[in-house]
């Protein structure tokens, strides 16, 4: 899907040194970065994202051309308490354009994450946007909205009590919830929201209570929910025109998402969006009738493979015909070929289908098509 609108691959090391790290993502990030001396006495850490590798690579390498298309999926790290949808290690799925300001990129982006979720089987899902300057028409103090941001964690009430333990009057506290209330969302970001729904998007719902946590946003939000299980966010972005510059670089905005890969496959897996998913790359497993077969077992391995299956052959004579299949069936293997004294005199093979438990016989050219 990435592809398919033009975002091409990239991927950056593990290590980046800890100044570039440090600084980009808040507070409250750093205190969940992986940061230590390698052997060389370097100061280095374990990347948090994929958003600010990618911004150091637009430092070094200027001449890359703008608007820069890319997506990277890669692991991120992060000290967390693990518990469900939270990982200390995890595969984050990024989609960024570089070197365009225009409210298309953005709307670009919202169709990405709803043309994949729905690619992958989501039907309950919402793209909830915001912006920062409507925040900020709330409230300047980042202390504030870091509370505000829990709102979908706590109740109106807990969150109204953590703001008057940060010294937040009560008149205060209630003109701001007053105007989170009222919120509407500005030019831009109708604009936005227009232009996403033009290129098929789906399930955006404008939310003046989403924050995200890290500080380099510049202007318009989003993050997807699923209604269950409750993983929290799947997927995060939004505008950080500032953030290639603050690294020395040159002075691109851009906009980008990460999709939270490992809580995706939480919810696919908890609400069995994929039934019949293939677990193996493995199309058939082609087994052993007798050691005296052997030969013609690897022959006709090597034919299904080079018809461009992905073929496995058992890789025990030993074993009995049952424990194969079982085998097969384990790994969910589609397929099972089973060459035997009768098949080989026929010069044709036992095919079994493994999920419907149906098997035939075909001729050895048929089977090779079959798979090819």
């Amino acid at each position: 899907m990435f592809e398919k609108y033009g975002f091409s691959e990239l991927q950056t090391p593990t290590l980046e040194y800890a100044e570039v790290l440090l600084g980009k993502s808040g507070t409250e990030a750093e205190k969940l970065m992986y940061l230590f001396k390698d052997p060389g006495g370097r100061d280095v850490g374990l990347k948090y994202d994929l958003t600010v590798p990618l911004a150091r690579v637009m430092t070094q390498y200027p001449n890359l051309p703008k608007p820069f298309k890319r997506y990277q999926i890669q692991p991120a790290f992060r000290a967390e308490n693990t518990q469900k949808g939270r990982y200390r290690e995890f595969y984050q799925c990024d989609i960024d354009t570089v070197g365009t300001a225009s409210p298309l990129a953005d709307a670009e982006i919202l169709a990405v994450i709803s043309d994949s979720l729905t690619a992958l089987g989501f039907k309950e899902f919402k793209i909830r946007i915001n912006s920062r300057q409507i925040l900020f028409g709330t409230t300047g103090d980042l202390n504030v909205l870091q509370s505000i941001d829990k709102l979908d964690k706590k109740s109106v009430d807990e969150v109204r009590d953590e703001l008057k333990q940060k010294n937040i009057s009560g008149s205060e506290i209630t003109n701001i919830f007053a105007k989170l209330e009222t919120a509407q969302p500005n030019d831009n970001l109708r604009q936005i929201i227009d232009l996403a729904q033009k290129l098929g998007a789906k399930n955006i719902k404008f939310d003046a209570r989403l924050v995200r946590g890290l500080d380099y946003y510049t202007g318009a939000i989003f993050e997807t929910l699923v209604t269950e299980p409750k993983v929290g966010s799947i997927t995060g972005g939004g505008r950080y025109d500032n953030l290639i510059k603050s690294l020395g670089g040159p002075d691109l905005p851009a906009v980008g998402t990460s999709f939270g890969l490992d809580r995706i496959c939480d919810v696919i897996k908890e609400l069995n969006l994929w039934p019949d998913a293939v677990l193996t790359p493995t199309q058939v497993l082609v087994t052993i009738f007798s050691p005296e077969l052997l030969d013609k077992s690897i022959e006709l391995s090597i034919k299904l493979r080079q018809a461009g299956g992905g073929v496995e052959l058992y890789p025990d004579d030993r074993i009995k015909l049952e424990k194969q299949l079982k085998y097969a069936s384990q790994k969910g293997i589609p397929y099972v070929a089973i060459l035997g004294p009768e098949e080989i005199a026929k010069n044709q093979v036992t095919v079994k289908n493994m999920f419907t438990g149906e098997q035939k016989c075909l001729p050895e050219s048929e089977l090779i098509s079959f798979f090819s």
